[in-house]
This record gives C-alpha cells, structure tokens and sequence, in this order.
C-alpha cells in the first residue's frame, strides 16, 4: 500500500466519477459521503468555507477500496470503512501534501486507526470527542400508542417554528451552528421536516429526513424541547419520517444516535431501527 494510491481532488464531478460507484455500492456505510456529495453538489463544493472543498479516493488496479471528503481546512475528515494500512497511507499522504486534519469521523475502527496513524506521522494527540451509533430500519414498528395530537409535514409558512426547533436541537448536541438570515447556507436547510402537533396545533416535536440517494434516506435531526420529553413524541414523529422514506421508496433507512444515550438508543429499537455501525469522531 503507497501512500501515492490515494488521490485528492477539489473536484466534486472528478471524485463522484471515480468513487460514485464505489460509495453507492455500500449506502449505508457510505452514508456521510453520500448525504454530503450529494449536498455540496447542489450548493456547490465552495459552500462551506471559502476554499473548496477537498475529496479524495484510494485506488488500485483500477478499483476503489476507499474514500473521503473534508468541507473546508478546518474541518475535518469523513472516512470511509478503511483498514489499519489503508488509514496509515492515507495520512502520510496528507501529511506530504502538508494537510492539516483537526478531526476524523468514520465507522469506530477506521476513526481509530487513523487516529493512530496520524499521531504516528505528526506527533499529535488524538482525543475522542463523541461515540454514535449507526441504526438502520428493518421492520417498522409504530407506536403502539400515539401521544395526543397529530403528524404533519412542515410548511414554507413553519419556517420561524422550524428555525426555533432547530436551533434547540443544536443547542442540545452542541453543534456550532448559526440559525437565522443564514438557514439557507446551514445543512439543516435543504431537508423534508415533519412536525407532531399537539391538538392545539402547537408543534411539540420535530424530525427531519435528508434527500433520498442511493435509495438511502437518513432521518436527521430529532429533536423534542426538554420540557416536552417523555410523552411519546419523539417516537411517533420519527415513526411519521421513516413511513414516509418507506412510501417513497427508501430501500434503506436510517439514523445516528448518542451511543451515551441509553433513552434515544431504546426508543429507536422499539420503532424497528437495528444498530449496524458504532461511530466516533476523534479530535487531533
């Protein structure tokens, strides 16, 4: 394995032509690089940052065995399922090109070998800032009983509640994020939200679903006040957004949780959800 097998681009066309059939052939593993190729293909590889984004792809013999993206230089990788050696290629060739990488995510092995790998080549301290859990829909199992109120699919009108729910769902996961004249340039923009309303029409809960590709839909974000929780209405609108990805003919469905959090990781299981990937994001 040389580290030269890997190859950067800031291309978005020339990588998705290189890798696309590589990263459609595992949706679900694949699932970041798919949701944000897509993303930055609609917006525009710049849309994060002033300098453009930066892909990249393992390739050997004419076949693809990995693949990353990065938004802009301060932020970080997003890897594919890569082995130890593969992972250690790949940041000497970072470190050649003289890359900075302030963090990793990818599927818990490949977050830590590279990890590994770029303390070795730099003499960085790497620290785990956040372990998730990948779950992917098998059968859906609807509550079996509904809070009060009812399902509905957020409107252009919603958009001041939207904001407002969103805005606490960063909040909530301390995501940096500004949400206000900017929403069109934030990730949470570009989704298909749905609200559970209580009898009196106030939304109570939200959950929001990313653009179907690969025939993959990720359900992202859910988020209830924290005055409102325990009454069953995370449960009911997730169950809304997956019915919904199912009717549009999602073959896969799925959605990350705090692998700290035993109540989200329990609701989800109710609902059908199977945990297939566990997750971290390392800091270096």
């Amino acid at each position: 394995m040389r580290p030269d097998d890997w190859h950067l681009t800031e291309d978005i066309d020339d990588f998705l032509a290189r890798a696309g059939e590589f990263l459609r052939s595992r949706p679900v593993p694949h699932v970041m690089q798919l949701t944000w190729t897509a993303r930055l293909r609609a917006r525009g590889a710049a849309a994060y940052g002033a300098e453009a984004a930066v892909f990249g792809w393992l390739e050997r013999a004419g076949e693809v065995h990995g693949a990353f993206y990065r938004l802009s230089p301060g932020r970080g990788l997003s890897l594919t399922p890569l082995t130890a050696e593969q992972a250690d290629a790949l940041a000497a060739r970072l470190v050649a090109l003289g890359h900075s990488v302030p963090s990793v995510s990818a599927d818990e092995a490949t977050a830590a070998a590279f990890a590994e790998a770029w303390q070795r080549h730099t003499g960085a301290t790497p620290s785990v800032r956040v372990r998730l859990c990948l779950h992917r829909l098998g059968t859906l199992v609807p509550p079996a009983q509904l809070p009060a109120g009812r399902g509905r699919a957020v409107e252009e009108r919603d958009l001041e509640q939207l904001m407002s729910l969103c805005r606490g769902f960063a909040a909530d996961v301390g995501e940096a994020v500004t949400i206000d004249d900017s929403w069109a340039g934030t990730r949470f923009a570009d989704k298909h939200y749905t609200f559970w309303e209580a009898p009196d029409g106030t939304p109570v809960s939200l959950a929001g679903a990313n653009p179907m590709v690969a025939g993959l839909v990720q359900v992202d974000p859910v988020y209830t006040p924290a005055p409102l929780r325990g009454r069953g209405y995370a449960g009911a609108v997730t169950a809304e957004v997956s019915r919904a990805a199912l009717a549009a003919g999602a073959e896969d469905v799925v959605l990350f949780t705090d692998a700290a959090n035993p109540t989200s990781n329990a609701l989800y299981r109710r609902l059908g959800y199977v945990p297939v990937v566990d997750w971290a994001a390392y800091d270096l």
